[in-house]
């Protein structure tokens, strides 16, 4: 009966020892390749990578250190396997939105990120489903998400192993792995536009879509980007419903200009101007000035000085419209009628230089 109990006991004993073990340890720095993560934004979509980093340590890689081809092994299910493209665990890449991996549509989501290498310098980049294994002894083709062909570049020698994003665009970039004198690269690309919207107009279902801010900048994305503009003046009447101001107003305005609607463009733009404040209308008059279109910015710019002659920065603003334009008699009186009202001291310092450029002053 004594014995019997204590064989009961043994179980529970060895659990205990084990838990007990498994809590007395702590962190501790690895001493060899260390773990590193580096992310991309682009657009609103990031792209993160999570790896370890081997140094070449005066070894010989490629084709050696790293095999040629499918590395044989014998462990784990598989006798050959792709090059885990770092150390230790999976090189985990993980995608927040649904993305295009050398022109091959990839899912959101973490997958394993492998290599292969040839003698030639030609390689392939392998996607796996299972991202959470050690290494790739547990490596299955049947998991790829994809598997695409690349060109290996000569690269300058780096010690450890490195990720980076390289050639940035507005829609994609180029992930590169650098190790010992070869570039990996891996052209990824987000459709920025598509997502962008589609997340706005889930956005504007929440907390965004009680303030005119959200709508009208989802507008203005439309706008600048030229991308859905039926929506963005969809977007742009919500906003105007919530504040019928310049900003709102001036949205609309553009955005029935960039679709052809010229007429009713000039309509809410009168509209716009006749509640547009001084900074405001200060600033669509730079806005025309950058556009070339100058005698309707000194018109715009006019106005302002009419509703608040007061104002020094108004007439300096005048001036340097003139300035621009090369009416030089126009420009010194406006820069001159500035200076007469106690400007601020960056606005002074502005009608001065032109004045000097003008020999004016």
């Amino acid at each position: 009966m004594k014995k019997n109990l204590f064989l009961r006991f043994i179980p529970l004993l060895c659990v205990v020892l084990f838990s007990t073990s498994v809590w007395a340890q702590v962190n501790t720095p690895r001493e060899a390749s260390p773990a590193a993560q580096v992310t991309q934004t682009i657009g609103i979509s990031t792209i993160s990578v999570e790896y370890s980093r081997p140094s070449v340590k005066g070894r010989e890689v490629w084709g050696a250190l790293v095999p040629y081809g499918y590395n044989v092994q014998n462990f784990g299910s598989r006798k050959e396997a792709p090059w885990r493209a770092g150390a230790n665990e999976n090189t985990v890449i993980e995608f927040s939105h649904d993305v295009k991996v050398e022109g091959q549509a990839v899912p959101a989501g973490r997958y394993g990120l492998f290599f292969v290498i040839h003698k030639d310098d030609s390689g392939e980049v392998i996607l796996s489903k299972d991202n959470r294994s050690w290494g790739s002894f547990w490596y299955d083709p049947a998991r790829d998400q994809l598997r695409a062909k690349i060109s290996l570049r000569a690269n300058p020698h780096t010690e450890l192993l490195t990720y980076d994003f390289i050639n940035l665009t507005k829609n994609g970039a180029e992930l590169v792995l650098n190790w010992e004198k070869k570039q990996f690269p891996v052209k990824v690309e987000f459709a920025v536009d598509d997502i962008v919207l589609a997340n706005a107009t889930e956005q504007l279902k929440g907390t965004a879509g009680f303030n005119w801010l959200g709508y009208n900048s989802a507008a203005v994305y439309t706008l600048k980007n030229k991308v859905g503009m039926d929506k963005g003046l969809v977007w742009a009447d919500q906003a105007i419903a919530q504040n019928p101001g310049f900003a709102t107003l001036s949205t609309k305005a553009d955005l029935l200009r960039q679709t052809g609607k010229t007429a009713d463009s000039e309509e809410i733009r009168k509209k716009a101007v006749a509640l547009a404040n001084e900074a405001e209308l200060n600033q669509y008059g730079y806005q025309l000035i950058n556009e070339k279109q100058m005698e309707e910015a000194i018109k715009m710019l006019t106005l302002n000085t009419e509703r608040h002659p007061e104002s020094a920065n108004a007439w300096d603003s005048l001036g340097e419209a003139y300035a621009l334009k090369g009416d030089k008699d126009n420009a010194v009186k406006n820069f001159k009628k500035s200076l007469s009202l106690n400007p601020p001291e960056a606005v002074k310092a502005n009608s001065e230089k032109y004045l000097k450029q003008l020999g004016a002053m």
